[in-house]
């Protein structure tokens, strides 16, 4: 059930005064910094499958059987930490799926979103 218009009149004036009151905590809230981190891990696991395939090539070429199994078991654990964190997303709830064109969220949108979505699973239980 969506809000009415006074409603989300009402929620975008508390937002507005959470900014003007606390910018600091309000753009904590913002969400962004999930979102950061878990892009900047599958950056860093995608580098490090990189160097995996660098080390097994090299150990080929040099004859160092461990060296190539080394670099194969970093790929392997890189390819899995990029999977796992590329499939839970910045929230968590496994992969995205395709919804309307994203647009800017407020920090009280988003928690009317995670209130609506509560009050879902629980009415479906």
């Amino acid at each position: 059930m969506p809000l009415s218009e006074h409603e989300q009149r009402l929620l975008e004036q508390m937002e507005r005064a959470l900014y003007a009151e606390d910018p600091k905590f309000a753009s904590a809230l913002e969400g962004t910094g999930l979102r950061t981190y878990t892009r900047r891990r599958v950056y860093l696991a995608v580098a490090g499958f990189v160097v995996g395939v660098a080390l097994l090539m090299g150990g080929l070429v040099a004859q160092v059987i461990w060296v190539s199994v080394v670099g194969f078991l970093v790929m392997l654990g890189c390819a899995v930490l990029a999977v796992t964190a590329w499939r839970r997303g910045p929230a968590g709830h496994g992969p995205r799926q395709a919804a309307a064109p994203r647009r800017k969220t407020g920090v009280m949108d988003r928690m009317e979103q995670r209130w609506q979505r509560r009050r879902d699973e629980q009415s479906g239980l």
